[in-house]
């Protein structure tokens, strides 16, 4: 199994361009949201009956997923699970908001696009393809990548 240090390390070979860090600050937490919003426009009726109360935060799949790609996280660092679950409760309070407002699932496809077409935009400056066209779980990873870059050690 991989360390984190060393997904990082891989991760980095094709994110050297300072413009496509820039673009992945940006691009890659808003593919993150964007994801967990389209999760959560899955009608979720079945959780809601068998969570007692009633919690929109966690009567969703987003919720469900999240407790699965924290998995990950754990086996790579708790810290930067403790930092990846807080970014994800940051999703799905202000895609739950965003929902009262306007059809989520619609948001969330706007996001995705967007934020993807700058995903490529950058790693065509870059000169380089996606990680995630090596290997998936480098999609897990990017946000990772973006949390450390931006609160760990400089």
């Amino acid at each position: 199994m991989k360390t984190l240090e060393t997904w990082f390390q891989e991760y980095a070979v094709s994110h050297q361009n300072k413009t496509n860090i820039a673009i992945h600050f940006i691009c890659v937490p808003a593919i993150f949201f964007s994801v967990v919003g389209l999760i959560m426009s899955i009608p979720s009726g079945f959780l809601a009956s068998i969570i007692p109360g009633e919690n929109p935060f966690i009567e969703n799949w987003a919720f469900v997923v999240a407790l699965l790609i924290l998995l990950f996280y754990v086996r790579l660092s708790v810290k930067m699970a403790l930092q990846i679950l807080v970014f994800v409760a940051f999703c799905i309070i202000a895609n739950y908001y965003i929902s009262q407002y306007a059809p989520l699932w619609m948001v969330s496809v706007i996001i995705f696009v967007v934020a993807w077409i700058g995903q490529f935009y950058g790693h065509h400056l870059e000169g380089k393809k996606p990680s995630a066209a090596q290997d998936l779980q480098f999609l897990l990873i990017g946000p990772a990548w973006v949390i450390q870059k931006m609160f760990g050690k400089k």
